[in-house]
């Protein structure tokens, strides 16, 4: 009964915000390089989309330092998303070399 538990809480632990926070757009409009809304191309940010067995589909981002040793994961918890924490990654970077 518990796996039963575990996989109904999981369908209503994320409420995504309304309206979304930002937006994940194609390069060109087609198949191109993933961008993030609000993020411009200089900042060095990475995007991909990764789709779960389940069919969801995360985003996920690397930003790049130039003289970074070290990478940071960083994983948000169900309350947020990465519009919402976006001046937080972009201090991140700014400061991690």
């Amino acid at each position: 009964m518990g796996n039963v538990t575990s996989t109904v809480a999981a369908k209503f632990a994320f409420f995504p915000p309304e309206p979304a926070t930002y937006e994940v757009f194609r390069e060109g409009g087609g198949t191109g390089k993933l961008f993030f809304s609000g993020v411009s191309v200089e900042k060095n940010m990475d995007v991909h989309l990764v789709e779960t067995k389940a069919g969801n589909k995360i985003v996920a981002t690397f930003w790049r330092h130039p003289y970074a040793r070290f990478t940071i994961l960083y994983s948000h918890g169900n309350a947020a998303d990465l519009g919402q924490m976006l001046d937080l990654f972009i201090e991140l970077r700014l400061t991690s070399a």
